[in-house]
C-alpha cells in the first residue's frame, strides 16, 4: 500500500484550554484557530491539534515525541523560558543519554508528556 502521506497530527486535550494555548505559544508553536474548542499548533510542516477537552486517563497517558536538531540547545532554550514558574504542573526533565540518542521531557499544564529528542547520527 502506498500512502503518499502529507502529515500525521495527534489530538491532545487540555485541562484549561486557554492556559494550554498560552503554554504552546510560549514554546514557539504557531497557532491556527479552527473553532472555539480546537486549534492547530504548528512548527514548520509539523503540527498537532489541541482540544478543549479533558479526560484525565487519556491526558495522563498522552505522549508526543518531537525530533529536534540539537537537543542540548533545545533544552537550554526550555530552561530559559522558565515554564514551571509560569505554568502550574509543568515539569522540565533534564536530558537523558540513551543508545539511540538523547532526549529531554516536558509535562504540559494538563499532564501531556512531551519527549524532545535527537537521534544518534550514523
Amino acid at each position: 500500500m502506498n500512502h503518499r502521506a502529507i502529515s500525521i497530527r495527534a489530538f491532545i486535550g487540555a485541562k484549561d484550554y486557554e492556559i494550554s494555548r498560552s503554554f504552546y505559544l510560549d514554546l514557539g508553536f504557531e497557532e491556527i484557530i479552527i473553532s472555539p474548542d480546537m486549534c492547530l499548533f504548528k512548527t514548520a510542516e509539523l503540527g498537532f491539534y489541541l482540544q478543549k477537552a479533558y479526560v484525565k486517563g487519556w491526558i495522563n497517558n498522552s505522549m508526543l515525541f518531537m525530533e529536534v536538531e540539537d537537543v542540548k540547545q533545545f533544552y537550554n532554550q526550555l530552561i530559559a523560558l522558565d515554564l514551571p514558574t509560569k505554568y502550574k504542573g509543568v515539569k522540565v526533565v533534564p536530558i537523558r543519554e540513551l543508545d539511540w540518542g538523547s532526549e529531554c521531557f516536558v509535562h504540559d499544564p494538563s499532564g501531556v508528556l512531551w519527549h524532545f529528542g535527537e537521534f544518534v547520527k550514523q
